[in-house]
């Protein structure tokens, strides 16, 4: 099973925090990272979606079909994230575009890290892999999309 972790791109500051939306620079963040996935995401995938605004902007840059998953709005815990992607348990790759600081809190407990959590940058792309017959997860990429 893959699972990536995408934090959604830059927002404008403004209430209520669910309705705020991308800047110019954040649809270009979304972009970049969307034009990375699709070049190398397998055909059979999910994308599950924080109902934010933000997060599904930064989703619809993938013009993939997702679902929007209130369980992982902002506030959310890692063990919410981990429960909607169905993971380890679900085989295949799962998208899940949400929010910092839940997003580094997800990377660390599958890194093992002592850290409570851990930095993600905006839009930024974090892709675990598990392999079968493993319970630890592989770090496979982490990309922001000033690198891209």
């Amino acid at each position: 099973m893959d699972l990536i972790l995408w934090r959604h791109a830059e927002a404008v500051d403004s209430t209520p925090d669910h309705e705020r939306v991308l800047t110019t620079k954040g649809h270009k963040q979304a972009s970049r990272s969307a034009a990375f996935l699709k070049q190398h995401l397998p055909d059979e995938h999910r994308v599950l979606v924080s109902p934010a605004a933000r997060a599904q902007q930064t989703a619809a840059a993938l013009a993939s079909p997702f679902t929007l998953a209130p369980t992982i709005a902002p506030g959310a815990s890692p063990d919410a994230i981990l429960q909607a992607a169905r993971w380890p348990d679900e085989g295949g790759t799962v998208v899940i575009v949400g929010h910092q600081p839940t997003l580094g809190e997800v990377a660390a407990k599958l890194l093992g890290s002592n850290q409570s959590y851990l930095s993600i940058k905006k839009s930024a792309l974090w892709w675990f892999t598990l392999r079968e017959g493993s319970s630890a997860a592989t770090l496979k990429l982490v990309i922001a999309p000033d690198c891209l």
